[in-house]
């Protein structure tokens, strides 16, 4: 009785907050492009095709939230083939930018789905077509209805470089009574921290379910896969002079852009070679960032521009907006100076990892709390500096442009604590695959 209206409960304000913030959502959807295509998937109807190479195989089930989770997925994906060869593989994730990361970055054999909205008719409807052996969310939000009915079907479900913010832990402890029961259900947590695994113990996830893993993104950030853009090529397009000095704004948030252009511009009076690359966490913002470019007087130009290869002569281009998606870090490869987004004009902060494994000296500022056991990492090490306002953000830049040997040194401690950190993708693999095998759920292949 208690479980029937718990479900209720949910179920009901789901729904009110569903309508309420549909148009909003639909919006977004819009913005960001290409929303028709698997639309349906989101009611949990997928196509005949999928239906087809899923008959008569045993699936595993993935679920990726947005581009950060899919990067990380697609390495879990191929430590998981090795291990589970005859496996189904399915990928779903909840954005449009993660699709294409995920057409982008898996072969044609793994299916991509969008995640089903959480209404118990479309999860019902997604799993009884899917009907996996098991689940993996990747640092996945909880969603109970989609929980409630894995569950019923008795399919077992792994939570994977779980990690939870202040924020999270303190809504998911406010809703105990619905949420606690969802966390005792997982079969497996690969949790990324001693910290992360507390939290997880106090909202419910049973202690011999939890496994202290590490950070799968250290592993997530190798460049190991085939080049699809020649950034120097394009940095020559738009004038950029070789040896040039980059400071590369990463993942930037509202009012970060505007910031970083004027500091750009007083910088320049001292590096006259200095050019500025940003690069906005969604896309869809980018014209919004060139108005802001535009009131400061910087000449700029959308990357999406820059086809079929217009060229500029050195010095006509002070900026270039990245407007397109999966291409950050080769940017970063290229950087003199990276600024991680979403930390001084914003809270949360962006990955950190990706710039370290380039060995590159990165500056963040005072908002970090999504990357709080990263963070201290590598400020313990000396491979990153975190600045406190827009003011001392210059300072260090400043110097840092004018100190060879100091930014060196950061890059090679940033590499350092990245290259310490490895191994949490073959640690989850086993956690995943030990499981299955002892539970007779499927046979594991050797390492």
């Amino acid at each position: 009785m208690v479980k029937s209206g718990v479900r209720t409960f949910y179920n009901i304000l789901f729904a009110v907050c569903f309508i309420l913030s549909s148009p909003y959502y639909f919006v977004r959807m819009r913005r960001r492009g290409n929303w028709r295509k698997g639309f349906a998937e989101r009611f949990g109807k997928y196509d005949t095709s999928l239906k087809q190479a899923l008959t008569n195989r045993d699936t595993l089930w993935m679920h990726a939230v947005s581009v950060g989770e899919v990067n990380v997925c697609t390495q879990l994906i191929r430590a998981l083939e090795l291990r589970l060869p005859n496996l189904k593989i399915v990928v779903s994730t909840t954005t449009t930018t993660g699709m294409g990361e995920l057409h982008r970055k898996l072969p044609n054999h793994i299916g991509k789905i969008y995640y089903p909205i959480d209404r118990r008719l479309y999860v019902t409807r997604a799993l009884n077509t899917i009907r996996p052996k098991a689940i993996v969310l990747v640092e996945a939000e909880i969603w109970p209805n989609f929980l409630w009915r894995a569950r019923d079907l008795y399919m077992p479900v792994f939570l994977v470089n779980a990690r939870l913010s202040d924020r999270s832990y303190r809504g998911y402890k406010r809703f105990g009574f619905l949420f606690r029961p969802l966390f005792a259900s997982l079969a497996g947590v690969g949790a990324q921290h001693e910290a992360d695994a507390a939290k997880l113990r106090d909202l419910g996830c049973r202690p011999e379910a939890i496994h202290i893993v590490g950070n799968m993104k250290y592993d997530a950030a190798k460049l190991d896969e085939r080049r699809s853009l020649d950034v120097p090529a394009l940095l020559r397009q738009v004038g950029v002079m070789p040896g040039a000095r980059l400071i590369v704004g990463g993942s930037t948030h509202p009012g970060e852009e505007a910031i970083l252009a004027g500091q750009f511009l007083r910088l320049r009076s001292r590096f006259p070679d200095l050019f500025l690359v940003l690069v906005p966490r969604h896309f869809e913002r980018s014209h919004e960032v060139g108005r802001e470019l535009e009131a400061r007087g910087l000449k700029f130009v959308y990357r999406s521009e820059l086809m079929p290869h217009p060229r500029f002569e050195p010095g006509a281009i002070d900026c270039l907006v990245v407007n397109t998606t999966g291409e950050l870090r080769y940017f970063y490869e290229q950087a003199t100076i990276v600024f991680v987004g979403k930390s001084l004009a914003a809270e949360g902060g962006q990955n950190p990892i990706e710039p370290g494994a380039l060995g590159k000296a990165m500056v963040f500022g005072p908002h970090m709390q999504n990357f709080v056991e990263v963070v201290r990492d590598f400020l313990e090490q000396k491979g990153a500096v975190q600045v406190q306002d827009a003011a001392e953000l210059e300072q260090v830049m400043g110097e840092l442009l004018a100190e060879d040997l100091r930014r060196d040194q950061l890059g090679r401690n940033a590499l350092r604590v990245v290259r310490e950190k490895l191994g949490a993708i073959d640690r989850t693999t086993d956690l995943i695959v030990n499981h299955l095998a002892s539970s007779g759920r499927y046979p594991a292949s050797l390492p």
